[in-house]
């Protein structure tokens, strides 16, 4: 029997790693695999000890407060992969948790691979010298990452990213909207407020007003809102709860983001994962984001890229507008959300950059992630 050590952190990083198992167990059906996962990995054969949700928390601060939930987690894992060494590590993503647990895992012996390059581009370079220290092989979702690595002499595989290989270059909005009852004759907006709980404590207000005031200027808009999960849901409820009589305009759905994405005009998106999900499924899109007034402070000191969001950073320029903190109001999310309707040819401009964008990351991601895992096992 071999057995792989694997982590996710968070809903993107459960679908990474939900295609990564797919594809090893396709090789090796004998694989097995343990530690913390979400539901799609779960649903792929994957053991979870602790529940994945406790790892997903966003912001420096808001982690302060749940740093020793979080640490204790990884003590756990940590006693468990002493007792019941796996064969290999697979960190997904996460980097401040399991940068740390891969570099003792390491340390035993046990080759560690990290399924995500952390953000080294963007923010504390210095952190390639502590994933060389914890990391035996880096697989990275982005073409301009691997030199990086290269240069600093960390083995990396470039392998894509696999939303690219599972979205079509073509989406289908009629199709969508017709799965999910959607109106075929009405603007539709897809909101995306996060997948966290600490996200939608900062977002879920905001999102809501800003659909209203694009409601003023569009009576007939439709708002399509996917969440996470039942906290997430409940959050968003809350805010839109103090709005009864808007209600009807809000179709909230339990997961179905994709498909939320694929039905819409435009979307308004919190900045992460998603931003690249609403480019390969070719809509034009609002970035936001707010945190705390400290995490802010912090973050403004850190980042070295002048955009946060994935698109922006793939096309190497702004081609999606981005409202963060304090430029994250209604009423500038609104304007701009009602601006990429109005607009065809700077969206027109836009859709060409997301096709060019979706053939450079088409690599059948899983299947090179798994080639490159495979070898280390051997």
């Amino acid at each position: 029997m071999t057995v792989i050590g694997i982590v996710a952190g968070e809903a993107s990083g459960d679908l990474l790693g939900s295609h990564l198992i797919r594809a090893l167990k396709h090789h090796r059906p004998d694989l097995e695999f343990v530690g913390v996962a979400g539901s799609r990995m779960q649903a792929e054969g994957a053991v979870s000890l602790f529940p994945m949700e406790r790892l997903a928390v966003r912001g420096l601060f808001e982690v302060l407060k749940h740093l020793f939930g979080i640490l204790r987690i990884r003590r756990g894992l940590l006693a468990h992969f002493k007792h019941h060494p796996p064969d290999l590590f697979i960190g997904i993503d996460a980097p401040d948790f399991n940068l740390g647990l891969e570099r003792k895992l390491k340390g035993m012996g046990i080759p560690t691979v990290h399924y995500v390059s952390p953000s080294i581009w963007a923010w504390r370079k210095g952190r390639i010298n502590k994933i060389r220290r914890a990391v035996s092989h880096v697989l990275a979702l982005l073409p301009f990452e691997a030199p990086l690595y290269e240069e600093a002499g960390v083995p990396v595989t470039y392998v894509g990213h696999p939303l690219a290989d599972e979205f079509p270059m073509q989406p289908d909005p009629l199709h969508a909207r017709a799965e999910l009852g959607l109106p075929t004759d009405k603007p539709i907006f897809a909101l995306l407020p996060g997948s966290r709980q600490s996200e939608l404590d900062y977002l879920a207000d905001l999102f809501v007003q800003s659909a209203l005031l694009i409601r003023k200027h569009m009576p007939e808009a439709v708002f399509v809102v996917p969440l996470a999960s039942q906290e997430t849901r409940l959050k968003f409820e809350t805010a839109l709860a103090k709005h009864p009589a808007e209600k009807s305009s809000f179709h909230i759905l339990s997961g179905q983001s994709h498909r939320a994405m694929e039905a819409a005009d435009a979307v308004i998106v919190a900045s992460g994962t998603a931003t690249l999900e609403a480019a390969l499924l070719k809509k034009p899109m609002v970035i936001t984001y707010r945190v705390s007034a400290a995490s802010w402070w912090l973050l403004r000191r850190m980042v070295r890229v002048p955009c946060v969001g994935l698109p922006n950073i793939l096309a190497g320029k702004a081609i999606v507008p981005e409202l963060l903190q304090h430029d994250a109001t209604p009423e500038k999310i609104a304007e701009a959300a009602i601006k990429l309707l109005a607009d065809k040819n700077a969206t027109a401009e836009m859709l060409r950059e997301f096709e060019t964008m979706h053939a450079t990351l088409r690599r059948n991601t899983a299947e090179k992630a798994a080639q490159a895992i495979l070898g280390m096992l051997k």
